[in-house]
């Protein structure tokens, strides 16, 4: 079993990270700058910046917030929200982003992978998917924070996406986003089943036990927390102690 990467996921809204339920009902939970060197030093082994509100906008926000991080924190983070171009990617990665998250664009021009991939390389691209139960055994890929339907199934879309030269796929579920109850076990097993990228579990973490689970059952080795990290439920070292716990290898700190 390879070691269990715990991702902070912190969802920017302007000068604010925010966290919602079904990518909804949005709340401030604290500003990006602090919260972001909080899970550093707690041992997160990445960091994840989404602006939630950029493609739906059409605003570029997180290029300070980008600078600003890659001044004092040491570990790789991605950054998503609103990419609609190689020049946003190009701007974001020599900001200091290790890897970029994309979205819409990607479901309107599935060439801008291809391109990205060959212009940073495959380990840039971050394919972001929100994933909508719509059926029996069917989920739906969305866009702009869960608002827009594409049409797209979700696990051929990310069967493309890594064909198409994506290094990694996001992949959030709207259903228990926010919920606190559990990751979605049956989607993320859907995917990590016909994908051979990293697959980084997102929404649903109620406690250290869902990720131990999500690991173990949804067979992620990625698993991105938010809201039990932004309301004290549980720390990165809680939660890296509740795997070891459970047999799941984990990155140590220095």
């Amino acid at each position: 079993m390879k070691k269990a990467r715990i991702i902070a996921r912190l969802d920017v809204k302007g000068p604010n990270v925010i966290k919602g339920v079904h990518l909804e009902c949005l709340r401030v939970v604290g500003k990006p700058g602090p919260l972001a060197t909080k899970y550093y030093e707690e041992g997160a082994d990445e960091l994840l910046y989404m602006d939630i509100v950029a493609s739906l906008y059409g605003r570029d926000n997180l290029l300070e917030i980008v600078n600003q991080a890659s001044d004092h924190i040491f570990i790789p983070f991605t950054v998503g929200g609103g990419v609609r171009s190689l020049d946003d990617m190009k701007a974001l990665i020599k900001a200091g982003a290790d890897k970029v998250a994309i979205n819409t664009m990607a479901t309107k021009d599935s060439s801008l992978i291809t391109r990205a991939a060959q212009m940073f390389g495959s380990q840039c691209v971050v394919i972001s998917i929100e994933a909508k139960k719509t059926g029996e055994d069917h989920w739906e890929a969305f866009t702009d924070n869960g608002r827009e339907r594409t049409g797209l199934d979700v696990v051929s879309w990310a069967k493309k996406a890594e064909e198409l030269g994506a290094g990694e796929i996001l992949l959030t579920s709207i259903d228990t986003e926010g919920t606190q109850k559990g990751y979605d076990i049956e989607l993320i097993k859907k995917i990590t089943e016909n994908a051979n990228i990293p697959v980084i579990a997102c929404g649903g973490a109620g406690n250290a036990e869902d990720v131990a689970a999500c690991i173990v059952e949804g067979k992620t080795d990625a698993v991105a927390v938010a809201s039990v990290l932004h309301y004290d439920v549980s720390s990165i070292g809680e939660i890296k102690e509740t795997l070891e716990q459970r047999g799941i290898p984990v990155r140590k700190n220095d």
